[in-house]
Formats: structure tokens, sequence, C-alpha cells
């Protein structure tokens, strides 16, 4: 009879852990890259699990679809660019975002190291390759008018996500939109140097490049408070234990062990959020009066329409 109450004791603790762990979709914006390691370093070193989680990291079949995806309740969690976030609402998407992941831009202007692109300045009646239209074209011509270029005076060519390939080939005279953790070392390995001008230091205001975002509905579920905290535990380590967390990242991920990534990582690294609940309001307000300027919103939604801070 012990033995049974023993083993009956025993099953109901069983089933008491497996309940413990709520489970989270997280709909990743791209595969997965470096870009990601504090969730991968948090998933690998069991912070997830501590937080009573079950998160899942779902890379998108299509990163388009990730927005409506989790405005429609797919995935609890998504991945997201906060110039994106604007236009999101404006075309009544609902999605707020909760946090943060890269609180840097990432996009950059690049040119050729060697070529003949010593400033924006030199850009006038030259070609250049862009991917995705829209903010991509605010940006740039944001920073043309900054060094007072007309933005009619350029030429832009779409150039299907070659960005790299483009700029070397000749194609075209500078790219719009490359990251600079990824495009110049890309760059580097085939044998060109290049030299990238950054959208915050040439008029463009300051932007989280990564946010999560989820559902309205979802804003008071505490599991996103626990995710968010064991991110930020995540984030930490990552930068106290950079060489540890890529081995960890690697382990988990051995087909992105290569140099291409390494560098990405370091490059990366820096740009972390270390504290992701943080929510600059100025910030996110200022950005949205320049999609409104640049005519990509009507106008510039409250902050609280869009972003929030956990408590």
């Amino acid at each position: 009879m012990r033995a049974l109450i023993f083993a009956v004791l025993i099953g109901f603790a069983a089933t008491g852990a497996a309940r413990a762990q709520d489970r989270l979709t997280v709909l990743l914006e791209w595969f997965v890259n470096p870009d990601h390691a504090p969730l991968v370093v948090a998933r690998e070193l069991g912070l997830f699990e501590k937080a009573g989680l079950d998160v899942e990291l779902l890379p998108p079949s299509d990163p388009s679809i990730v927005p409506r995806a989790v405005a429609s309740g797919q995935a609890d969690v998504g991945i997201h660019y906060q110039p994106n976030l604007y236009l999101d609402h404006a075309a009544g998407v609902p999605l707020i975002r909760f946090g943060t992941l890269v609180e840097t831009p990432l996009n950059t202007l690049t040119v050729l190291a060697d070529g003949p692109i010593a400033g924006i300045e030199d850009l006038k009646g030259k070609r250049i390759g862009f991917s995705v239209s829209g903010f991509e074209d605010a940006m740039l011509g944001r920073m043309l008018e900054h060094v007072g270029v007309d933005r009619k005076s350029v030429e832009l060519i779409n150039v299907n996500f070659a960005l790299t390939p483009s700029l070397i080939g000749g194609q075209v005279d500078a790219t719009i939109g490359g990251f600079r953790n990824f495009e110049l070392t890309q760059m580097r390995q085939e044998g060109h140097e290049g030299r990238s001008f950054f959208p915050e230091e040439h008029g463009v205001p300051v932007y989280d490049e990564l946010i999560f975002v989820t559902r309205p509905e979802l804003v008071s579920d505490d599991r996103l408070k626990r995710f968010l905290g064991a991110v930020e535990q995540g984030a930490i380590y990552l930068t106290n234990h950079p060489d540890e967390s890529w081995k960890l990242f690697t382990h988990a991920y051995p087909d992105l062990d290569d140099k291409l990534n390494r560098q990405a990582w370091v490059d990366t690294l820096p740009r972390f959020a270390k504290r992701p609940f943080a929510l600059d309001r100025a910030r996110y307000a200022r950005f949205g009066a320049f999609m409104a300027e640049s005519g990509l919103i009507k106008a510039a939604p409250a902050v609280d329409d869009i972003a929030v801070e956990l408590q």
C-alpha cells in the first residue's frame, strides 16, 4: 500500500511539474542567427525552464507573415522591427511592443572603401541599391537631405536582397539597408572592404532595430514578464561570458559555426538590450514623428497605442 501511495504521489508531482511549464511560442523575424543570441543562450542555460516556460523559437516560412501571425494568435510573441511597428499600426494590425532585443539601428548606407564615394554628398547622380521600399527610401532621403543632396538626384535600383553582390559587381554605387553586423564582414570575406554610413549619425532618429511584440490582449499575461526576465539574464550572461555563450549557440546550431557568424556574434554583442523591459518613450515619439514627416504614415501614433513597459 505504501508503495502504491508513493507511486501515486510521484505521478502527481510529475504532472504538476509538467503543468508548471507554460508554453510560449516565439516567431522570429528571420532564420536563426547571432541577432537572436540572448534567446538561444537563455534557452540553452535553462533560464526559460527556471521561469516555468516552455519556449519554442520558430523561424518563419515567410518573414512578412510575422506581424499578422502574432496579431491573429498563431504565435504568442514575435520579433519585429520598430520602424515596421508604425506601418502595421497604420494598417490596423493590432500589435504592442513589450520588450527590446537589439536596441540600436543595424541598417547602413554602404559603399566600397576604395571607390569614389568618400562621403554621402558624393552620391549625387549615383545608383543606390535597395531591397525593401518604404522605410529604406525614407531613411535614405533623410540622410541625403542631411548633407544637402536632393533625393531625386539619385537612382534607386531594387536588387532583390543581393545587396553585397550588386555593390561588389558594380551594378550600384551604394546600398541602403544592409546590416552593419553582417554585410561588411561578408564583403571582406569576398575580398572587398566596405565603408558604412550610419543613419543615426546623419539625421535619422535613433530607433530599436529588433523588438518583441504581442497582441494587446496578452499584455497582462504573466508569461511575458517571465520571458523577458529570462532574456535579460541571457543578455547579461552573454555580455559577461561571450566565448562560453558562443559555444552554447553553436552547439545548438552547428551549421552557424563559421567565420561570418563568429564575427557577427562579436559585432552584435554590444547592441543587445541589457534592460529589455525598458521603454524609451521619447525615442518612440521622435521616431513616430519621423515616420509621419517622411509620409510613411498619416500621423504619429501615441506611444501608449503601440508600446508598453511591463511592470
